[in-house]
């Protein structure tokens, strides 16, 4: 029986020694790393200016998808890097492009989720109108939204979706393709994996401002640490008693919040890049 015919992985006998696989695997951690440096600074270079609070205008499809992309790989490729390793080790290839097709099909995911993001928020301004502008329902529903993310914290669904992420050995095992297209399957996967986890922190950041770097950078450090440091369900809940916190904040008294920027003049003002 083969490997591919067992679904487990294949290449462990392709001859690369330890050191040069170690090797390997490092330079791989450091280049998501550098990649995720590059996603953050053409981030908050392309975004200077263009925060204008919760809800901000999304821009045109093309271009928010764009943005969006590179927004992921720089909030998530640091905490991926692990999995990412893991697989390297795992397929023992010699070549980079299957675990950098994995990355490919995990950004893949997170692009179809950009996608659901703006379906959702067309169908709302299409359906609501001009009431979902900050002085009108925009204030109630910013706050229930983190509150919303705040309980999804605590959920079981979130714990199965974290654990999926923390502990990624049996998803791999479980779900091994071989080749390239086995790469872009199981770097789907994963990243299904993590939408779960953390579609809700996402839609905390919509809620405080997509285009607001600081708290983008907020999110990609909460998002870290729940899927890197020891002690996983501490750092679940502390995470949902600061939205918790954040939440109560936006519906009570929202300039109190640190790098908040509070809609003025009856809604989002027009960003370069945005449709007619």
């Amino acid at each position: 029986m083969t490997a591919a015919d067992s679904g487990q992985p294949s290449g462990v006998r392709s001859g690369v020694g330890p050191v040069v696989a170690v090797r390997n695997r490092l330079g791989l951690v450091v280049l998501l790393f550098a990649l995720a440096g590059v996603g953050w600074w053409w981030t908050a270079h392309r975004m200077q200016g263009m925060d204008t609070g919760p809800w901000s205008a999304l821009g045109g499809f093309g271009w928010f998808l764009g943005v969006w992309v590179v927004m992921m790989a720089a909030m998530m490729l640091p905490s991926v890097a692990p999995t990412v390793a893991l697989y390297s080790r795992m397929t023992r290839n010699r070549s980079p492009m299957l675990p950098l097709t994995f990355v490919s099909g995990y950004l893949v995911t997170w692009a179809m989720a950009g996608v659901a993001a703006v379906a959702v928020g067309a169908a709302a301004s299409s359906v609501a109108g001009t009431s979902l502008k900050w002085e009108h329902a925009g204030r109630l529903l910013a706050g229930l939204t983190l509150l919303v993310a705040a309980g999804y914290q605590v959920s079981p669904l979130k714990d199965a979706c974290l654990g999926k992420c923390r502990s990624p050995l049996g998803m791999l095992l479980g779900s091994w393709r071989d080749g390239e297209l086995g790469a872009l399957r199981m770097g789907m996967k994963n990243g299904a994996w993590c939408v779960g986890c953390c579609w809700a922190l996402m839609a905390s950041l919509f809620a405080l401002g997509v285009m607001n770097v600081l708290w983008m950078a907020v999110v990609a450090g909460l998002i870290a640490v729940e899927k890197t440091v020891p002690w996983g369900r501490a750092a679940r809940y502390s995470t949902a008693i600061l939205l918790l916190a954040l939440g109560v904040m936006v519906l009570a008294a929202p300039s109190a919040i640190p790098g908040l920027t509070i809609p003025h003049g009856g809604g989002v003002s027009r960003m370069p890049g945005m449709g007619s």
